[in-house]
């Protein structure tokens, strides 16, 4: 067998027990897993190991390098991006062949395809949630100087975070990570995204055999328009009198409400003196989901952070009325007391909602908001997790 080379992180299977001498679409081997994928021009495969699941992609040498060396560089900057593990070259075969080489990465649980959102009898109600899902990866991507090149709703992954979306790209092969981009390249990019969502949804009106006109061509239109305001808002230049400095807290708590983080402060002095200039550094749209960890230790995506940190600062608000409230404290109360007792119960439900368990737990946290103010009083954990068994677990569902 002709020996590939195979670049691999350590914590990870060497994955040599794959028959990577030859093309991966004549693979048959026990390690492979049947998992619902999106369309792609390239061959994806699932395998997996004790460490965990993995997905393959075969493409031509020259991409997979690119490919690799992009998502390592936006995992760096904790991007939105799936996570590489591995890349296999073959040498003994032509780099321009498709099968020349592949790479790895770490699979993306409870994800699924624009195919499945879209295609949904509830997409309308997701629609905007989608909507500012994309415009808000492109904002993040852009900020950490990432170019796409090629974004389109097939190259990125979709998950529930908590009532929201939650996109991750999956496709760099196109991509260059920059210190900075230029408003022309950003525009490009968004052309470029325009064009190709507006290709994915003809594409699902013509699987769903409906006329074109019929098709959802504005979505991408729609898309740049809500990422043009996000990026005028988290990237505007403020102008201070020296007296105002009060302003500053303002605006990083507003970039931060957005979930982004803000990373240096220029104040540049302006007309002899009398005026401030403040520009902010701002990063990675991780702001909640850094905070919750800071307090708690609990991962989660942006929006279930948000909504978790709203739980823990309600268990706060109890522990108030008896008396002073030491934070660290009380963080620490509230994950023995409350989040991890209520995980377990969610586990042990046999619905196909509680597959996601930190999902899970922002579900029972809207059911619980909406019950309270049906009710017009809190509603105590167990009373409103009982009723919510009892309602079938009402969620965020596909359709």
């Amino acid at each position: 067998m002709p020996t590939p080379h195979l670049t691999v992180r350590s914590g990870h299977p060497d994955f040599l027990d794959l028959p990577w001498d030859r093309p991966m679409t004549g693979w048959e081997h026990r390690r492979r897993i049947d998992l619902p994928k999106g369309i792609s021009r390239h061959e994806v495969q699932f395998y997996g190991y004790a460490q965990g699941i993995y997905a393959i992609k075969e493409l031509p040498l020259a991409a997979a390098r690119q490919e690799y060396t992009v998502l390592r560089a936006l995992e760096d900057l904790e991007a939105p991006s799936v996570v590489p593990v591995g890349l296999v070259e073959r040498p003994w075969v032509d780099a321009s062949e498709e099968w020349s080489a592949a790479v790895i990465t770490v699979y993306l649980n409870h994800a699924f395809s624009y195919r499945e959102l879209l295609s949904g009898a509830g997409f309308g109600a997701r629609r905007n949630q989608m909507l500012d899902a994309f415009a808000g990866l492109l904002v993040e991507l852009h900020l950490l100087g990432c170019y796409w090149g090629d974004c389109s709703l097939s190259n990125v992954l979709y998950r529930y975070d908590a009532e929201a979306i939650q996109v991750t790209m999956v496709d760099g092969e196109t991509a260059e990570v920059r210190p900075a981009l230029s408003d022309g390249q950003r525009r490009d990019d968004i052309e470029i995204m325009i064009v190709n969502v507006a290709g994915g949804m003809a594409d699902i009106a013509a699987a769903s055999g409906r006329d074109i006109d019929e098709a959802d061509l504005a979505l991408g239109e729609a898309i740049a328009e809500r990422y043009h305001a996000l990026w005028a808002e988290v990237t505007r230049l403020e102008v201070l009198h020296p007296s105002e400095r009060y302003r500053i807290q303002g605006r990083i708590a507003a970039i931060n409400q957005l979930g982004f983080e803000v990373g240096d402060l220029d104040l540049v002095p302006e007309e002899g003196g009398s005026r401030l200039r403040l520009h902010l550094a701002v990063t990675g749209r991780t702001y909640h989901r850094h905070r919750l960890r800071e307090l708690t230790g609990v991962d989660a995506s942006e929006h279930q952070a948000r909504q978790i940190l709203a739980d823990l600062h309600y268990y706060e608000a109890g522990l108030r009325e008896r008396g002073p409230v030491d934070k660290t404290l009380a963080a620490i109360r509230w994950r023995v007391e409350v989040f991890e007792p209520l995980l377990r119960r969610l586990q042990e439900l046999p619905h196909r909602r509680t597959e996601d368990p930190v999902q899970a737990y922002t579900d029972f946290l809207h059911y619980r908001f909406v019950a309270a103010v049906e009710a017009g009083r809190d509603i105590g954990n167990d009373a409103a997790f009982d009723a919510w068994v009892a309602a079938g677990q009402p969620g965020y569902p596909l359709a």
